[in-house]
């Protein structure tokens, strides 16, 4: 989602994600033909066939992928996954200069607007996240958010909405791997009753809502409708906190995304998010309303 942007500090730390679309982007400004990574990797490893005397066939004998396929990847169109990444490394004896790219080629799985919070959110040490359309991308089922990434505007073709479900999956393991870690969500009522998906849909999502509260490193809370005046009417916002004890604020809108790190700025975020978790219902009580919400279903 590559003309990716850096948080940065000095005249000002409020930096946004934007980028302009990059010509010959057949999947819209976000697609992955916009990234300058997969075209260095892919170059890489049609030199290193070329060296190695091997056809694309020949590669995907060995490596159990179509020929089409490899053409792809050696063209920058699509994103190599791990396990032709270390089957190439090793036929085409790259002693791991392949490798070495699979983290970076993960990244790109993901909108380039996004790349840089989804680094931050792995190393995050707590991360408290109010939610007032959408149910967060940490606690979406793979129906919730492949009807999410589906309705993209203008619309992704299929390969690259299946790499973005795959991504915002991948992200979730942080609740359970990373148990030190602290998840607190508060998440609007009104965004538990908008039936994403259709029904069937949204059930599995409440229920995975409920699972998820249960974790001993994660809250859940419901804002309800009757709380009609809070802190958190101007919109969503994630707080993060790095190991070195540095919170950052992290919104999003209308495909455009804003790191905070101004102290003052982030301060206002934390105050906000502060009195949005007082006024929401809380663990247990949320729970009761989401599962009443489900048997509304």
């Amino acid at each position: 989602m590559d003309a990716a942007a850096y948080v940065t500090e000095g005249a000002s730390d409020m930096t946004s994600l934007q980028e302009p679309a990059e010509p010959g982007t057949d999947t819209g400004a976000e697609g992955p033909a916009a990234s300058g990574v997969l075209r260095v990797f892919g170059r890489q490893v049609k030199r290193l066939r070329e060296r190695a005397g091997l056809s694309r066939a020949e590669l995907g004998e060995r490596t159990q992928y179509a020929p089409s396929t490899i053409a792809s990847y050696e063209q920058g169109r699509r994103i190599a996954p791990p396990e032709f990444v270390r089957k190439a490394d090793d036929v085409l004896g790259a002693g791991g200069v392949l490798e070495a790219a699979i983290e970076e080629l993960g990244r790109q799985r993901y909108p380039a607007r996004f790349q840089d919070f989804a680094e931050m959110e792995r190393e995050a040490v707590t991360i408290y996240s109010y939610a007032c359309q959408l149910i967060p991308g940490l606690l979406q089922t793979e129906g919730y958010a492949r009807a999410l990434i589906s309705g993209h505007c203008p619309p992704l073709d299929d390969e690259t909405i299946d790499q973005r479900v795959a991504a915002r999956l991948e992200r979730q393991e942080l609740l359970t791997m990373r148990q030190t870690t602290v998840f607190g969500f508060v998440v609007e009522e009104a965004v538990l009753r908008r039936p994403v998906g259709g029904e069937k849909v949204m059930a599995a999502q409440l229920r995975r809502l409920l699972e998820a509260g249960r974790l001993r490193n994660v809250s859940i809370q419901v804002m309800p409708m009757r709380q009609w005046s809070h802190m958190g009417l101007l919109g969503s916002m994630t707080l993060l906190e790095s190991a070195e004890r540095r919170t950052m604020a992290y919104t999003e809108t209308q495909g455009v995304s804003t790191v905070i790190t101004d102290r003052n700025e982030v301060s206002i975020f934390a105050q906000r998010h502060s009195n949005v978790r007082a006024q929401a219902l809380g663990a247990e009580d949320s729970a009761s309303l989401i599962e009443q919400v489900a048997r509304e279903l």
